[in-house]
């Protein structure tokens, strides 16, 4: 059967859903011989063929050449091989050509269904291929719909659609329809109605790829994101270092008069982005994660793991906590270190992390 329009049709699939057509066509030789064989006693007689250059879909019988029938759906005679091969004798399988309009209406509607649910399973697996392909990266996002009931937003990321949960979004955050949004895929999963990207725009994730982005001392590995303490939409503590004694982490990060810092915080609303140097030495990196409050001292307190007091100037105590203990929750999660803060004059104020 030459059907031009067919195979165009196919390969028009493939330019416009990215689905290979040798795959197409697979799925659907399967389905078509799926349908027939039905026919047959669902015997394993039919073979279906498709020559993408000759547009040519070839359905066929292939049957043993037998002197006496026992089953008609899988032998042929002599007399009836003759038709379809010169001189054939017994034990050679034969080749029989089956016309479209000989498959039935009920077979070709069985056929129809199954392309259907292969495209479907095509496209599924490209979307989950793409997924995984991308998570924990940041991507760009098309805003497809909001939801004014739950504040859900669909974003079209590629040729897919994902979610973003209004608790993935940073507070005080807007959205309209059209509009591009950067967000970080935190992961992949496959369920009955097909693979779920889980997105985010919270995640410390995010943060760490736009410095990747701003940053190509980052992305070339001469400074190294050791970690990241952030509550999103307000303020992010970023610890980085360099093994280069040459290379100022800090300074690359903030770039000349704050032109990457700035750029990173202008694609989180205005968020508030502290980078600070990382040590081995865990006294210098919580005396550096606290900034900008200046410390006087640290002191490790050895009867609890991953405990220590910080001495501050009184003028600097508030500074050092932060709004509502921000900035000394914000460092501890950073270091993962327990932090007292007291002023110089007075008592210790314990700010659990």
């Amino acid at each position: 059967m030459k059907n031009k329009e067919f195979f165009e049709a196919v390969e028009l699939m493939e330019k416009e859903k990215g689905i290979p057509a040798e795959h197409l066509l697979d799925k659907i030789t399967a389905a078509i011989v799926t349908s027939v064989k039905k026919d047959y006693g669902s015997k394993d007689v039919v073979f279906c063929e498709a020559d993408r250059e000759k547009y040519e879909l070839k359905v066929f019988l292939k049957k043993t050449v037998v002197e006496q029938i026992t089953d008609k759906d899988t032998q042929i005679t002599l007399e009836e091989a003759a038709k379809y091969k010169k001189v054939p004798i017994v034990g050679d399988a034969v080749e029989i050509p089956l016309e479209t309009k000989k498959f039935g209406r009920i077979a070709a509607q069985t056929a129809k269904n199954v392309i259907r649910q292969g495209i479907r399973d095509a496209e599924r697996g490209l979307i989950l291929r793409e997924f995984q392909s991308r998570k924990q990266e940041l991507v760009s996002g098309k805003v497809q719909r909001v939801d004014p009931k739950t504040g859900n937003i669909t974003l079209e990321i590629g040729k897919a659609e994902a979610v973003l949960p209004k608790g993935e979004q940073v507070p005080g955050e807007t959205f309209r329809e059209g509009e591009y949004v950067k967000v970080y895929i935190v992961d992949v999963k496959e369920n009955d109605k097909g693979p779920k990207a889980m997105i985010s725009r919270t995640h410390p994730g995010l943060v760490k790829r736009l410095f990747e982005t701003e940053v190509p001392e980052i992305y070339d590995g001469s400074v190294e994101i050791k970690s990241i303490s952030r509550e999103a939409g307000s303020r992010t503590k970023v610890a980085v270092y360099s093994k280069d004694e040459n290379v100022d982490p800090v300074g690359a990060c903030i770039g000349l008069r704050g032109a990457r810092i700035g750029k990173i915080v202008d694609a989180l609303g205005g968020e508030k982005i502290d980078v600070v140097v990382h040590s081995e030495d865990p006294k210098l990196f919580i005396a550096a994660a606290l900034a900008p409050a200046d410390v006087i001292s640290v002191e490790i307190d050895e009867s609890q793991p991953n405990s220590c007091y910080v001495t501050v100037p009184d003028t600097q105590l508030s500074l050092a906590i932060g709004n509502k203990g921000q900035n000394a929750r914000l460092a501890a999660r950073l270091t993962n270190w327990k932090i007292d803060i007291k002023p110089e004059s007075g008592f210790f104020a314990p700010q659990n992390g």
